[in-house]
């Protein structure tokens, strides 16, 4: 249980807020915050291990927030973990230290490298990222609207298709 002044050091965000990556200087990159998740996600791609350690790119060519910058990590600054999603499914992804800055506050945390090409949020803020340092208010923030409407409507006439 936390004390006040525990509580007074929580930063409040949203289900959906905009983060920056100074170090890589990325801004306002949308990312869903997901309770659910234990550990957070960001869209990268050309990933490779090489004999100088790992090897990618933030993001995909056709997103806004591609710079084609080849981040290198070298073997202690990357490990490889296994992920389960909501339906089970396990596959082992990379994962590395990146400091994003949420809502003003500065942080460092671990994310995998995925493929999010098809998600409507390139990055995903999970547990071990919030945990102590962040309030989530599910009515605050930034939630990319327009996208997730588009999103349900697209899925709606799926199913109409398949029902027949």
């Amino acid at each position: 249980m936390m004390n006040q002044q525990d509580e007074q050091q929580l930063t409040v965000i949203g289900r959906a807020e905009r983060i920056d990556l100074p170090k890589q200087g990325i801004s306002k990159v949308p990312a869903k915050t997901d309770t659910g998740a234990d550990s957070s996600s960001i869209w990268g791609t050309d990933i490779r291990e090489t004999s100088s350690g790992l090897e990618f790119r933030l993001f995909g060519s056709d997103s806004e927030f591609y710079t084609g910058e080849l981040l290198t990590f070298p073997a202690e600054e990357f490990e490889v973990t296994r992920v389960a999603n909501s339906f089970g499914h396990k596959e082992l992804r990379y994962k590395v230290k990146l400091t994003v800055r949420v809502n003003g506050r500065l942080v460092k945390g671990s994310f995998t490298l995925a493929d999010r090409s098809s998600k409507t949020y390139p990055i995903l803020l999970g547990r071990r990222l919030l945990s102590g340092k962040f309030v989530v208010d599910v009515k605050a923030g930034e939630p990319l609207l327009q996208e997730e409407r588009k999103k349900r409507a697209r899925l709606r006439e799926d199913l109409k298709e398949t029902r027949g």
